[in-house]
């Protein structure tokens, strides 16, 4: 067992977790059902997060009164006051279980992590309001502020986790004290509960982006009350859903955040939409995320039930949106293969970019999204292995992103860890270069949180296609 408060490394993890709880998270799928989950039988907690080859171990779960069996939505970025890097992410006892956290940990050499601290939710062994999926906004003045799902004492009927306000909280003391600042109010529109006090339902996920005038941007997943749009499946991945933005105006300046200027994004209100392949009448467009183009336009990557990734584009820093589309290798090229899982691309400070994908369709051998009735939530094993691939930007391209061949990273050959029982690997994770290492930070398995070098060796070979001269 790791004492309390001690820095982890790849060297010294140890520790003890309990009995594992399988959990399917918003499913409707009997608990007694898992148990004839196919696959590998569980690993051992303790050993099993060497399975992905890791290069830096940030966090251990501990298990007993830690509550502390699933970390996700892991966000590491550059501390703004000094050369240090600090983690964000959501921590609970299970996912969906109803008691969420934030987390922050530090590092000074991104190898050594201190144990982390709660910023906000529920304390483990309590039953507090929740704080989900925090997202650190770094002002130019040193100021952090961190936005996440504030839980309300009324919620969408089964969505605490994703049903509340926008809370804010702020620091700056370079993330070692926090104050909760004035939530920031969400615009209502017809897709939301048409009673006023049951709060919108939504997500956050990763960091917001600068647009070419410098303004941050931050991406979220708006879903359709069932009040408004019936949901034609008890399986959570048919939720009726769309991307949408919200621009941050003067967070620069370091406001209070009840003085933060906000703008709320397409101008449309509606937000982006893609069919869902078995329900057409249904959008399932989840999780953005935004990256700023050589030329000063906007590329988003969305989830999607489709099964591949969707994109758009936008050449009015957010406020419209080119109809959205699969993401293709290249212009006329085969679309890009993914499961309703998150397919973030990085801008990398050579000037290409990193696409972090599953590489299949929503099915990978015995387990596939695409069936009527799920025994096991069949995510789990979908969301596994990890691939890369390059991009680079093409400039009259109607696809301003080309993409090399995929390479695998990542895999946990099948194997469920932790409370969830889940297979997933890379789901959720963030990448920082900093003191010439590119590092992609990732939960395993929604339980370990994890980073993997990505040094230009790696990344050597992998070219996008040429443009052709018209």
């Amino acid at each position: 067992m790791t004492p309390r408060n001690t820095k982890h490394t790849m060297h010294r993890p140890r520790f003890w977790f309990g009995a594992a709880v399988a959990v399917l998270l918003f499913t409707h799928v009997p608990a007694t059902a898992i148990v004839a989950a196919s696959g590998p039988p569980p690993a051992d907690p303790a050993t099993d997060w060497k399975r992905s080859k890791p290069d830096v171990v940030v966090y251990l779960p501990k298990g007993g009164s830690q509550h502390d069996g699933d970390n996700e939505m892991f966000i590491v970025f550059k501390a703004p006051k000094s050369d240090e890097l600090l983690g964000m992410w959501t921590q609970s006892s299970v996912e969906g279980r109803g008691d969420n956290r934030i987390m922050v940990s530090r590092s000074g050499d991104g190898v050594h992590w201190s144990a982390p601290t709660r910023i906000a939710g529920t304390q483990p062994g309590t039953k507090e309001p929740q704080a989900s999926w925090g997202v650190p906004i770094v002002a130019r003045t040193g100021r952090i502020y961190c936005v996440y799902l504030k839980e309300q004492p009324r919620a969408e009927t089964g969505q605490r986790q994703e049903s509340g306000g926008m809370g804010c909280l702020y620091s700056d003391d370079n993330g070692k004290a926090w104050k909760a600042g004035a939530d920031i109010p969400i615009p209502r529109n017809r897709f939301d509960h048409p009673n006023p006090t049951i709060p919108k339902s939504y997500w956050l996920w990763t960091t917001a982006t600068r647009d070419r005038h410098g303004r941050q941007l931050l991406g979220y997943t708006a879903t359709t009350s069932q009040a408004v749009k019936k949901w034609p499946s008890t399986l959570w991945v048919h939720k009726d859903s769309r991307c949408v933005f919200v621009r941050f105006e003067n967070v620069d300046d370091g406001p209070d955040p009840k003085d933060l200027t906000v703008t709320w994004l397409p101008t449309d209100g509606e937000g982006l939409a893609v069919p869902n392949r078995i329900f057409p009448d249904m959008s399932v467009a989840q999780e953005p995320c935004v990256v700023l183009l050589p030329d000063g336009r906007l590329l988003v990557s969305m989830r999607t039930m489709a099964g591949a990734i969707w994109y758009s584009v936008s050449d009015d820093d957010g406020a419209t949106w080119r109809k959205p589309e699969p993401l293709r290798y290249r212009d006329g090229g085969d679309p890009v293969p993914q499961p309703l899982a998150p397919a973030p691309i990085y801008p990398l400070a050579d000037g290409s970019f990193l696409l972090v994908f599953h590489n299949n369709d929503g099915t990978h051998g015995d387990h596939s999204q695409w069936k009527p009735k799920w025994s096991v939530n069949e995510a789990n094993y979908l969301r596994n292995p990890a691939f890369i691939a390059v991009g680079e930007f093409r400039s009259v391209a109607h696809q301003p992103i080309w993409f090399s061949a995929p390479k695998q990273i990542l895999d946990t050959q099948g194997v469920i860890v932790g409370p969830k029982n889940t297979a997933e690997i890379a789901t959720y994770p963030s990448l920082t270069e900093w003191r010439g290492q590119r590092v992609l930070w990732y939960p395993d398995r929604k339980f370990y949180l994890l980073g993997k070098y990505l040094p230009d060796a790696l990344l050597a070979g992998m070219k996008a296609p040429v443009m052709k001269e018209p």
